[in-house]
């Protein structure tokens, strides 16, 4: 009995000594570090787990990186949103080495593209060029989502913001997730940004995003993406009855645009000096506390609208005036003025256009050859390339 409480006591020891020498979490390195006990609480209330997989959207203009968690239902949910600390260049894909853009386009992140050891604290490869730029003569390598606020074609979240990120897939990859994928758009898919953006040269490439955005949002699916003839396509999903949801939403997304274009609404391009972040960080900008933020002075240009064909006015009805008992003479009945003239009809956002003869015919898009639309997958006998999962 003595040895063994001997044993006990001298066991005891050994399991304290090792729990005082052990690192505390927030001394784990930054690749390790865990995910917060808010988000934890969240990915729970959202029915999912840490270890659920997961899928990344990130919207230009707004400045904005979301997370979405698949539930145990099966769909894909809304997680959280990060703030983007900065983007570089203009709305509109990638092109080039060294044109300092962001890139647009559906991606696959895989484990290996994870990079503990960046010198931007902590990044991940978006994996441009995929299948699709690569298709477009597009090149340029080493495009990411890392730490810091400093931005070269990349998605600067902030080091506070990458290492929940960078937690959040690690996780995803340990419950055995093979890759996830990174969505990013100029801007919020919506009917009335596609409307207002219509005249950009960029528009037949974004009406190609806008389906998989919509086929996504339909579902909760993540959609299956490949390139048939330089364009993206989707390939139908295998429950028909999420398929129908998909080309009912597409179809109605197609209807608003029209609907909002015959109705008047502004056309206008979004300009940047290069790029820009989100509106959050302008105060913190002026304390320092974001370290090195790039090309600073060009945020004071950013997001700026041109109207390119201005919102037509509508006529107003006003009800004929009627005299109130025997009061003075009738007045004479009112007579509403004719309406101005109709502009001439604007080319359908939907045909199939050229890129290389675009609204504005410019540089930016002659590197995008031949016609490039929606391609949707039952009319693509093409072989597909994949793209991204």
């Amino acid at each position: 009995m003595v040895l063994r409480s001997r044993f006990a006591v001298v066991r005891a020891a050994a399991l304290l000594a090792a729990f005082a020498a052990a690192p505390a979490v927030a001394d784990a390195p930054k690749h390790l570090a865990p995910i917060p006990s808010s988000t934890l609480a969240l990915i729970a209330a959202r029915n999912s787990t840490a270890s659920a997989p997961i899928l990344m959207r990130a919207y230009k203009k707004e400045g904005e990186l979301e997370v979405w968690k698949k539930a145990r239902g099966g769909r894909y949910v809304h997680l959280k949103t990060f703030p983007i600390c900065r983007w570089s260049g203009q709305l509109g894909p990638k092109q080039r080495l060294g044109d300092r853009q962001t890139p647009e386009g559906f991606y696959s992140i895989a484990p290996r593209q994870m990079n503990p050891n960046s010198s931007y604290h902590l990044s991940f490869d978006t994996g441009f060029p995929n299948a699709f730029d690569r298709a477009q003569g597009a090149s340029g390598a080493y495009l990411m989502v890392h730490g810091n606020c400093s931005s070269a074609g990349c998605f600067a979240m902030t080091d506070k913001g990458i290492e929940e990120i960078y937690a959040l897939a690690r996780e995803a990859f340990a419950g055995g997730q093979a890759e996830f994928q990174f969505q990013a758009f100029p801007f919020r898919m919506t009917a009335q940004n596609m409307a207002r953006h219509r005249s950009d040269p960029n528009i037949a490439f974004w009406r190609q995003l806008k389906e998989g955005s919509d086929r996504f949002e339909a579902t909760g699916e993540e959609p299956s993406i490949g390139v048939a003839g330089g364009r993206y396509a989707f390939r139908p999903f295998r429950d028909p009855a999420k398929e129908e949801l998909a080309k009912t939403r597409v179809a109605q997304e197609e209807t608003r645009v029209a609907v909002l274009i015959a109705e008047g609404v502004a056309s206008v391009r979004t300009t940047y000096a290069d790029g820009g972040q989100h509106p959050s960080f302008r105060n913190v900008r002026a304390t320092g506390s974001l370290g090195t933020v790039s090309r600073p002075e060009t945020l004071a240009l950013a997001g700026r609208e041109i109207v390119v064909t201005p919102a037509k006015k509508r006529a107003v009805q006003v009800a004929e005036a009627k005299p109130v008992g025997e009061v003075g003479p009738a007045l004479p009945a009112w007579k509403p003025r004719l309406p101005a003239p109709t502009p001439e009809a604007e080319p359908s956002l939907f045909a199939m256009t050229p890129l290389s003869q675009g609204p504005s015919g410019g540089a930016a898009v002659q590197a995008f050859s031949g016609r490039i639309g929606i391609a949707h997958a039952d009319a693509a006998a093409t072989p597909f390339q994949v793209a991204a999962k």
